[in-house]
Protein backbone atom coordinates (compact mmCIF):
# COMPACT_ATOMS: atom_id res chain seq x y z
CA UNK A 1 0.00 0.00 0.00
CA UNK A 2 2.73 2.25 -0.23
CA UNK A 3 3.46 4.56 -3.41
CA UNK A 4 7.32 4.22 -3.82
CA UNK A 5 8.91 6.93 -5.56
CA UNK A 6 12.89 6.40 -6.40
CA UNK A 7 15.03 9.67 -6.41
CA UNK A 8 16.57 8.54 -9.98
CA UNK A 9 12.65 8.86 -11.80
CA UNK A 10 12.27 11.19 -14.50
CA UNK A 11 9.01 13.35 -13.46
CA UNK A 12 5.86 13.31 -15.44
CA UNK A 13 6.63 9.83 -16.91
CA UNK A 14 4.34 6.45 -16.93
CA UNK A 15 6.19 3.66 -15.37
CA UNK A 16 5.83 -0.32 -15.07
CA UNK A 17 4.57 -1.49 -11.59
CA UNK A 18 6.23 -3.98 -9.49
CA UNK A 19 3.62 -6.21 -7.61
CA UNK A 20 4.14 -6.94 -3.89
CA UNK A 21 6.87 -8.30 -2.08
CA UNK A 22 9.12 -7.22 -5.86
CA UNK A 23 11.47 -5.08 -3.84
CA UNK A 24 15.13 -4.35 -3.90
CA UNK A 25 17.39 -3.96 -0.79
CA UNK A 26 16.14 -0.07 -0.49
CA UNK A 27 12.59 -0.89 -0.39
CA UNK A 28 12.00 0.52 -3.55
CA UNK A 29 10.42 -1.89 -6.17
CA UNK A 30 13.61 -2.67 -8.33
CA UNK A 31 13.29 0.74 -9.33
CA UNK A 32 9.62 1.61 -10.56
CA UNK A 33 7.36 3.04 -9.03
CA UNK A 34 4.06 1.35 -6.92
CA UNK A 35 1.20 1.34 -5.40
CA UNK A 36 -0.28 -2.09 -4.18
CA UNK A 37 -3.62 -2.44 -3.26
CA UNK A 38 -4.74 -6.17 -2.19
CA UNK A 39 -1.76 -7.04 -3.69
CA UNK A 40 -2.96 -5.37 -7.34
CA UNK A 41 -0.48 -2.67 -9.03
CA UNK A 42 -1.54 0.73 -9.74
CA UNK A 43 0.25 2.51 -12.21
CA UNK A 44 1.81 6.13 -11.27
CA UNK A 45 1.72 9.82 -12.12
CA UNK A 46 5.35 11.22 -11.01
CA UNK A 47 5.32 14.67 -9.94
CA UNK A 48 8.40 17.22 -10.68
CA UNK A 49 10.92 17.40 -7.14
CA UNK A 50 9.98 20.34 -5.86
CA UNK A 51 6.20 20.46 -7.58
CA UNK A 52 4.29 22.24 -4.30
CA UNK A 53 0.92 21.25 -3.64
CA UNK A 54 -1.08 22.76 -1.29
CA UNK A 55 -3.93 20.07 -1.28
CA UNK A 56 -4.24 16.80 -2.77
CA UNK A 57 -7.82 14.77 -2.69
CA UNK A 58 -7.78 11.02 -3.32
CA UNK A 59 -11.28 9.20 -3.81
CA UNK A 60 -12.98 5.58 -4.88
CA UNK A 61 -16.26 5.02 -4.83
CA UNK A 62 -17.94 7.05 -1.75
CA UNK A 63 -14.89 7.52 -0.50
CA UNK A 64 -12.87 10.53 -0.01
CA UNK A 65 -9.58 11.85 1.57
CA UNK A 66 -7.73 15.64 1.13
CA UNK A 67 -4.36 16.07 2.64
CA UNK A 68 -2.56 19.24 2.85
CA UNK A 69 1.31 19.17 1.87
CA UNK A 70 1.86 20.93 5.37
CA UNK A 71 2.80 18.50 7.37
CA UNK A 72 1.20 15.65 4.95
CA UNK A 73 -1.74 15.88 7.11
CA UNK A 74 -5.30 14.29 6.35
CA UNK A 75 -6.91 17.08 6.63
CA UNK A 76 -10.79 15.47 5.24
CA UNK A 77 -12.07 11.88 5.38
CA UNK A 78 -16.08 11.76 4.01
CA UNK A 79 -18.11 8.83 2.57
CA UNK A 80 -20.62 10.15 0.48
CA UNK A 81 -20.13 13.54 1.28
CA UNK A 82 -20.65 13.33 4.96
CA UNK A 83 -17.50 14.33 6.87
CA UNK A 84 -16.17 12.56 9.84
CA UNK A 85 -12.67 14.16 10.28
CA UNK A 86 -12.68 16.77 12.44
CA UNK A 87 -12.09 20.12 10.60
CA UNK A 88 -9.41 22.16 13.03
CA UNK A 89 -12.07 24.37 14.91
CA UNK A 90 -9.52 26.72 16.53
CA UNK A 91 -12.12 27.03 19.47
CA UNK A 92 -11.49 23.67 20.90
CA UNK A 93 -8.16 22.37 18.48
CA UNK A 94 -6.60 24.02 15.37
CA UNK A 95 -5.83 20.53 14.03
CA UNK A 96 -7.10 17.82 11.93
CA UNK A 97 -4.53 14.87 12.10
CA UNK A 98 -1.32 15.71 12.55
CA UNK A 99 1.85 13.55 11.86
CA UNK A 100 3.85 12.47 14.96
CA UNK A 101 8.06 12.31 13.52
CA UNK A 102 10.60 11.46 15.00
CA UNK A 103 9.34 12.22 18.06
CA UNK A 104 6.00 11.38 20.11
CA UNK A 105 4.80 13.34 22.78
CA UNK A 106 7.20 15.62 24.75
CA UNK A 107 11.21 15.26 25.54
CA UNK A 108 11.99 16.84 29.47
CA UNK A 109 12.81 20.32 28.56
CA UNK A 110 12.32 19.92 24.44
CA UNK A 111 15.67 18.26 24.62
CA UNK A 112 17.71 14.84 24.04
CA UNK A 113 20.44 13.55 24.26
CA UNK A 114 21.61 10.91 21.64
CA UNK A 115 24.64 9.51 19.89
CA UNK A 116 24.87 11.77 17.12
CA UNK A 117 24.61 14.75 19.48
CA UNK A 118 21.59 17.14 21.11
CA UNK A 119 17.99 16.77 19.63
CA UNK A 120 15.07 19.89 20.45
CA UNK A 121 12.85 19.71 19.39
CA UNK A 122 9.28 21.17 20.32
CA UNK A 123 5.65 18.34 20.67
CA UNK A 124 5.26 16.16 18.41
CA UNK A 125 8.70 16.84 16.23
CA UNK A 126 9.51 18.12 13.29
CA UNK A 127 7.06 16.44 10.44
CA UNK A 128 3.61 18.30 11.50
CA UNK A 129 5.07 21.86 11.04
CA UNK A 130 7.40 21.01 7.97
CA UNK A 131 5.87 20.79 4.26
CA UNK A 132 5.87 17.68 2.55
CA UNK A 133 6.54 17.37 -1.11
CA UNK A 134 3.91 15.21 -3.21
CA UNK A 135 6.29 12.17 -4.68
CA UNK A 136 3.62 9.93 -6.53
CA UNK A 137 -0.23 9.90 -6.94
CA UNK A 138 -2.12 6.50 -7.55
CA UNK A 139 -2.95 7.03 -11.31
CA UNK A 140 -6.89 5.78 -10.17
CA UNK A 141 -6.47 8.54 -8.25
CA UNK A 142 -7.14 6.12 -5.02
CA UNK A 143 -3.27 7.24 -3.68
CA UNK A 144 -0.78 9.62 -2.63
CA UNK A 145 2.55 9.68 -1.11
CA UNK A 146 4.57 12.56 0.18
CA UNK A 147 8.07 12.91 0.84
CA UNK A 148 9.90 14.95 3.70
CA UNK A 149 13.71 14.45 4.01
CA UNK A 150 16.28 15.99 5.98
CA UNK A 151 17.52 19.20 5.56
CA UNK A 152 20.58 21.65 7.14
CA UNK A 153 17.13 22.93 9.50
CA UNK A 154 15.97 19.46 10.60
CA UNK A 155 19.76 18.53 11.11
CA UNK A 156 19.95 21.37 13.78
CA UNK A 157 17.02 19.74 16.11
CA UNK A 158 17.34 16.03 14.80
CA UNK A 159 20.87 15.28 14.06
CA UNK A 160 19.84 12.37 11.70
CA UNK A 161 19.38 12.14 8.10
CA UNK A 162 16.42 10.69 6.89
CA UNK A 163 13.50 10.42 4.62
CA UNK A 164 9.63 10.08 5.19
CA UNK A 165 7.17 9.01 2.97
CA UNK A 166 3.56 9.19 3.59
CA UNK A 167 1.42 7.34 2.24
CA UNK A 168 -2.59 7.33 1.98
CA UNK A 169 -4.47 4.99 -0.30
CA UNK A 170 -7.87 4.08 -0.22
CA UNK A 171 -7.98 -0.07 0.68
CA UNK A 172 -11.81 -0.71 1.01
CA UNK A 173 -15.56 0.70 0.66
CA UNK A 174 -14.74 2.85 3.78
CA UNK A 175 -11.42 2.78 4.46
CA UNK A 176 -8.45 4.35 4.20
CA UNK A 177 -4.83 3.14 5.35
CA UNK A 178 -2.27 5.67 6.66
CA UNK A 179 1.40 4.53 5.76
CA UNK A 180 4.93 5.57 7.76
CA UNK A 181 7.56 4.52 5.68
CA UNK A 182 10.73 5.98 7.38
CA UNK A 183 14.28 5.34 5.38
CA UNK A 184 17.71 6.02 7.99
CA UNK A 185 19.63 8.19 4.76
CA UNK A 186 22.83 8.93 6.98
CA UNK A 187 25.74 6.82 8.74
CA UNK A 188 24.98 6.24 12.08
CA UNK A 189 21.65 4.39 13.74
CA UNK A 190 18.79 6.48 13.96
CA UNK A 191 16.47 6.39 16.77
CA UNK A 192 12.58 7.95 16.42
CA UNK A 193 9.02 7.16 16.74
CA UNK A 194 6.16 7.86 14.76
CA UNK A 195 2.77 8.41 15.79
CA UNK A 196 -0.51 9.37 13.86
CA UNK A 197 -3.42 11.82 15.58
CA UNK A 198 -6.54 11.05 14.26
CA UNK A 199 -9.39 13.83 15.40
CA UNK A 200 -13.25 12.59 14.37
CA UNK A 201 -16.66 14.53 14.70
CA UNK A 202 -18.69 13.59 17.68
CA UNK A 203 -21.66 13.00 17.17
CA UNK A 204 -20.63 11.45 13.64
CA UNK A 205 -22.46 12.75 10.85
CA UNK A 206 -25.73 11.51 10.13
CA UNK A 207 -26.13 10.17 13.99
CA UNK A 208 -28.55 13.54 15.15
CA UNK A 209 -28.70 15.04 18.23
CA UNK A 210 -26.56 12.04 19.68
CA UNK A 211 -24.39 13.20 22.85
CA UNK A 212 -21.10 13.09 23.78
CA UNK A 213 -21.57 10.55 26.61
CA UNK A 214 -23.42 8.22 24.47
CA UNK A 215 -20.39 7.50 22.47
CA UNK A 216 -18.04 4.18 23.60
CA UNK A 217 -14.84 2.85 22.72
CA UNK A 218 -15.07 -1.27 21.96
CA UNK A 219 -12.50 -3.68 22.09
CA UNK A 220 -12.28 -7.00 20.55
CA UNK A 221 -12.77 -8.65 23.85
CA UNK A 222 -12.50 -8.02 27.74
CA UNK A 223 -8.66 -6.88 28.89
CA UNK A 224 -7.22 -4.20 31.30
CA UNK A 225 -4.89 -1.77 31.09
CA UNK A 226 -3.16 0.35 33.77
CA UNK A 227 -2.39 3.47 32.35
CA UNK A 228 0.27 6.26 33.35
CA UNK A 229 -1.08 9.82 33.71
CA UNK A 230 0.61 13.34 32.51
CA UNK A 231 2.74 15.31 34.41
CA UNK A 232 4.34 18.33 34.24
CA UNK A 233 6.15 19.23 30.77
CA UNK A 234 3.88 16.85 28.74
CA UNK A 235 5.98 14.29 30.43
CA UNK A 236 4.31 10.95 30.92
CA UNK A 237 4.61 9.26 35.00
CA UNK A 238 3.74 5.44 36.19
CA UNK A 239 4.09 7.43 39.94
CA UNK A 240 0.26 8.06 39.59
CA UNK A 241 -1.79 5.81 37.05
CA UNK A 242 -5.35 5.15 36.27
CA UNK A 243 -7.33 2.10 35.12
CA UNK A 244 -9.81 3.08 32.31
CA UNK A 245 -10.29 -0.67 31.13
CA UNK A 246 -10.58 -3.06 33.76
CA UNK A 247 -11.73 -6.88 32.16
CA UNK A 248 -14.11 -4.85 29.92
CA UNK A 249 -14.76 -4.88 26.09
CA UNK A 250 -16.29 -1.51 25.91
CA UNK A 251 -15.01 1.81 27.51
CA UNK A 252 -17.73 4.83 28.01
CA UNK A 253 -16.65 8.60 26.66
CA UNK A 254 -17.03 11.17 29.40
CA UNK A 255 -15.79 14.42 29.62
CA UNK A 256 -13.94 13.21 32.64
CA UNK A 257 -11.96 10.41 31.00
CA UNK A 258 -9.75 13.28 29.80
CA UNK A 259 -9.51 15.75 32.88
CA UNK A 260 -5.79 14.46 32.98
CA UNK A 261 -5.28 15.38 29.15
CA UNK A 262 -4.77 12.14 26.83
CA UNK A 263 -5.25 8.35 27.57
CA UNK A 264 -2.65 5.97 26.58
CA UNK A 265 -3.73 2.24 25.92
CA UNK A 266 -0.68 -0.34 26.17
CA UNK A 267 -1.26 -3.47 23.45
CA UNK A 268 -4.98 -3.72 22.96
CA UNK A 269 -5.83 -6.88 22.31
CA UNK A 270 -5.90 -7.32 18.22
CA UNK A 271 -4.33 -3.66 17.43
CA UNK A 272 -7.85 -2.83 17.17
CA UNK A 273 -10.73 -0.34 18.89
CA UNK A 274 -14.18 1.06 17.45
CA UNK A 275 -15.56 4.59 18.65
CA UNK A 276 -19.24 4.48 17.67
CA UNK A 277 -22.55 6.02 19.30
CA UNK A 278 -24.42 3.55 21.25
CA UNK A 279 -27.49 5.11 19.52
CA UNK A 280 -26.56 5.32 15.86
CA UNK A 281 -24.01 2.38 15.61
CA UNK A 282 -21.94 5.22 13.45
CA UNK A 283 -18.67 6.01 14.21
CA UNK A 284 -15.23 4.77 12.79
CA UNK A 285 -12.86 2.06 13.48
CA UNK A 286 -8.74 1.74 14.00
CA UNK A 287 -6.60 -0.89 12.93
CA UNK A 288 -3.05 -0.43 14.25
CA UNK A 289 -1.26 -3.45 14.33
CA UNK A 290 2.29 -2.26 13.70
CA UNK A 291 1.56 0.39 16.95
CA UNK A 292 2.24 -0.72 20.45
CA UNK A 293 0.37 2.00 22.11
CA UNK A 294 -2.47 4.15 20.95
CA UNK A 295 -3.66 7.69 22.51
CA UNK A 296 -7.88 8.53 23.24
CA UNK A 297 -8.12 12.67 23.90
CA UNK A 298 -10.35 15.25 23.48
CA UNK A 299 -9.73 19.00 24.67
CA UNK A 300 -10.80 18.89 28.14
CA UNK A 301 -12.21 22.71 28.08
CA UNK A 302 -15.97 23.25 26.79
CA UNK A 303 -17.72 21.17 24.88
CA UNK A 304 -15.24 19.86 22.48
CA UNK A 305 -17.17 18.26 20.03
CA UNK A 306 -14.30 15.30 18.97
CA UNK A 307 -12.54 12.60 19.84
CA UNK A 308 -9.01 11.99 18.72
CA UNK A 309 -7.64 7.87 17.80
CA UNK A 310 -3.70 8.25 17.78
CA UNK A 311 -1.82 4.74 17.12
CA UNK A 312 1.96 5.16 18.92
CA UNK A 313 5.02 3.37 18.09
CA UNK A 314 6.57 4.95 21.45
CA UNK A 315 5.68 8.28 23.70
CA UNK A 316 6.34 11.29 25.52
CA UNK A 317 9.38 11.00 27.85
CA UNK A 318 8.65 9.27 31.42
CA UNK A 319 9.22 11.16 34.50
CA UNK A 320 11.74 8.27 35.49
CA UNK A 321 13.38 8.08 32.35
CA UNK A 322 16.88 9.35 31.22
CA UNK A 323 17.15 12.19 28.62
CA UNK A 324 19.15 9.52 26.16
CA UNK A 325 17.20 9.67 22.90
CA UNK A 326 18.04 5.78 22.89
CA UNK A 327 16.80 5.01 26.31
CA UNK A 328 13.45 5.86 25.45
CA UNK A 329 10.72 3.34 26.07
CA UNK A 330 9.61 1.60 22.86
CA UNK A 331 11.77 3.45 20.80
CA UNK A 332 12.77 2.38 17.26
CA UNK A 333 16.41 2.28 16.03
CA UNK A 334 16.90 1.39 12.54
CA UNK A 335 20.77 0.83 10.85
CA UNK A 336 21.80 3.24 7.90
CA UNK A 337 19.71 2.25 4.58
CA UNK A 338 17.33 0.42 6.42
CA UNK A 339 13.22 1.51 5.91
CA UNK A 340 11.09 0.85 8.45
CA UNK A 341 7.10 0.86 7.61
CA UNK A 342 3.55 1.47 9.89
CA UNK A 343 0.18 0.97 8.99
CA UNK A 344 -2.70 1.73 10.59
CA UNK A 345 -6.33 2.10 9.19
CA UNK A 346 -9.35 4.26 9.45
CA UNK A 347 -12.95 2.97 8.58
CA UNK A 348 -15.87 4.61 8.71
CA UNK A 349 -19.08 2.97 10.14
CA UNK A 350 -22.56 3.48 9.20
CA UNK A 351 -25.37 2.77 10.85
CA UNK A 352 -23.33 0.32 13.16
CA UNK A 353 -22.42 -1.96 9.90
CA UNK A 354 -18.63 -2.14 9.51
CA UNK A 355 -18.19 -1.70 5.60
CA UNK A 356 -15.75 -4.31 4.35
CA UNK A 357 -13.48 -4.02 1.23
CA UNK A 358 -14.84 -5.35 -1.76
CA UNK A 359 -12.58 -7.62 -4.25
CA UNK A 360 -12.41 -4.94 -6.90
CA UNK A 361 -10.24 -3.02 -4.72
Amino acid sequence: MIVKVPNNMEPNVNVPVARQGQTGDNGVCNGVASAVHHGRPVRLRLRPKGFAMSNTTISKGGLSATISSKGAELTSLALDGREYLWQADPTFWGKHAPVLFPIVGSLRGDEAESAQGTCRMPRHGLARINEHRVAGVAEDGSAVTFEFTSSPETLEAYPYEFKLNMTYAITGEATLTQTFSVTNTGAAAMPFSVGGHPAFNVPAPGAGDEAFDEYAIEFSEPWTCVAPTIAEGGLLTFDETTVPVENVDVLPVTRELFSRDAVMLTDVPGGTLTLRGTKSGRGVRIDFADFKYIGIWSACQGNSPFIALEPWTGHATLTSEDDVFEHKRNVTVIAPGETRDFSFSMTVLVGGALLRARDAM
